[in-house]
């Protein structure tokens, strides 16, 4: 089976989801890289903070696009867990994945066309 590079667009609200999607592709040998898009985190739990650690552990990397991850997400050596990256190298960066995959968009506001409804 081939390996996959894949980046997760994570809105924020959505973030816990979109970190444990991409622990299991981690978890099914491929490598993910979640990225939290907006700068506001919600608090981290001691859970979340262990996710984000095994993707890290898989070989891939949790990003913040925005703003500073926050402080208490951190492992046992005080090293933050979440990497800091900006829009154009979070550009660059995109260029070698396999699957970009937008996580947790706000819904659409407008039907789509005929042509795309499953009717």
């Amino acid at each position: 089976m081939e390996t996959l590079k894949v980046y997760f667009l994570i809105a924020n609200r959505m973030y816990g989801d979109g970190v444990r999607s991409g622990l299991g592709l981690a978890v099914e040998n491929h490598y993910a890289f979640p990225v939290i898009m907006k700068g506001e985190f919600p608090p981290f739990s001691k859970y979340m903070s262990d996710n984000i650690a095994w993707v890290k552990d898989m070989e891939g990397q949790v990003y913040s696009c925005g703003a500073p991850a926050p402080d208490n997400c951190v492992d046992e050596e005080g090293d933050k867990l979440i990497a800091e990256i900006s829009l154009e190298e979070l550009g660059e960066a995109m260029r070698d994945a396999d699957y970009i995959i937008p996580y947790g968009l706000p819904k659409q506001t407008n039907e789509p066309p005929p042509s795309c409804s499953a009717a």
